[in-house]
């Protein structure tokens, strides 16, 4: 097992949904972005780092039925499954590396609120880029939210990057168009602050 899929897994063997600093009970700033969009209910969505996320619960409240789910923690996944009861056997649970997904189908919508900011060799930040260029159809969407400049340095005890709108252009500029960007502090379970940046691009 890798390193970092270890950390991962004992992140959640070991901890609660409200004992990690992403946590949201209802994710309204994603939700929001794409309820937006007035997708058709057959969009085909996945979720980057949605282990214990709650967009999936809400997008299928929202009548949402072609959901994936990728986390590189099998027990994230399972946690989040066994919270949608029967539902969760309609959902794609995909156990991988992001930077492992070749992807068998494109998606309409792409969500990452978790892992992009964790990616801090450039080789892997391309290699990200590169991923979502192919996954995303033609006039799809990437709703990306990372860490902000202000935002924290370290996240669950590893190093992240921060990000602004300018730099986020210039990564994914050539092949998406910045539709809207904002910032946003998110208060932790713990009644601290982490900024995020909010970011909704479409593909060209």
């Amino acid at each position: 097992m890798s390193n970092i899929k270890h950390h991962w897994e004992n992140v959640y063997e070991t901890k609660k949904d409200d004992e990690v600093s992403w946590y949201q009970e209802n994710p309204t700033s994603s939700l929001n972005l794409i309820t937006a969009l007035n997708l058709n209910k057959e969009a085909v969505i996945i979720d980057i780092g949605g282990g214990n996320s709650n967009l999936t619960r809400e997008l299928q409240k929202q009548g949402f039925f072609n959901l994936s789910v990728l986390d590189i923690s099998k027990k994230a996944l399972e946690k989040t499954k066994t919270k949608l009861g029967d539902n969760g056997n309609i959902v794609k649970w995909i156990t991988s590396n992001i930077l492992d997904l070749k992807p068998k189908q494109q998606y309409d919508l792409w969500h990452d609120r978790a892992t992009f900011h964790f990616l801090t060799q450039k080789s892997d930040i391309v290699k990200y880029v590169n991923i979502v260029s192919t996954a995303i159809k033609n006039n799809g969407y990437l709703v990306l939210a990372t860490f902000s400049n202000s935002g924290p340095k370290k996240c669950s005890g590893l190093d992240i990057m921060q990000y602004d709108k300018e730099k986020l252009q210039e990564l994914f500029g050539k092949q998406f168009k910045l539709v809207k960007s904002f910032e946003e502090a998110h208060k932790t379970p713990f009644d601290t602050e982490h900024n995020f940046i909010y970011n909704l691009f479409q593909k060209r």
